[in-house]
């Protein structure tokens, strides 16, 4: 019985050192390190038990890309939140259409992707919009006219990268 006892142990422990499992399905939540910073609503993170690094896209939200009006801005912004060599906690739900890591990510304890909203510095994204809750900290960015919302036109990323696209 003592044999039977140890053995069940000794797997358990292996399951929980196990490497992370991100697969095309990937979902749970991940423990991680911030590796770099790319733009306003991703980047990309070094996870326990995974070689190399993990491109994470920020689910719900949709920055300004770089080279439109607030998009550095938004990617600074990001890196305040989540500096390099800074833990990350990943609530994963999948992957996008290019095989980053979909989640909600929070750095010091505090929801990045609410941030980058109530900052002005993301939209939400209504085509994956999950969390209605986001409007209402978007709402109070543009009244208070922060971060894009300080501009005079600003453009949503998706009309941005669609006009950029007919060209």
């Amino acid at each position: 019985m003592l044999r039977i006892i140890v053995a069940s142990m000794l797997a358990a422990a292996a399951l929980l050192h196990a490497p992370v499992s991100l697969g095309k399905g990937s979902s749970g939540t991940l423990t991680c390190t911030v590796h770099s910073v790319h733009d306003g609503d991703s980047m990309r993170v070094r996870c326990p038990g995974e070689r190399g690094t993990i491109a994470l896209r920020m689910e719900q939200i949709d920055a300004p890309e770089l080279q439109q009006a607030y998009g550095t801005r938004a990617r600074d912004r990001l890196r305040e939140l989540c500096p390099v060599g800074t833990p990350v906690t990943i609530q994963a739900s999948g992957r996008d259409q290019y095989g980053r890591l979909l989640g909600n990510a929070s750095c010091d304890g505090r929801s990045v992707n609410e941030e980058m909203i109530r900052a002005g510095a993301a939209w939400v994204y209504n085509r994956y919009v999950t969390d209605r809750s986001l409007y209402a900290l978007q709402d109070e960015a543009r009244a208070a006219r922060r971060g894009l919302w300080a501009g005079r036109n600003p453009e949503a990323p998706w009309r941005w990268r669609w006009r950029y696209q007919q060209r």
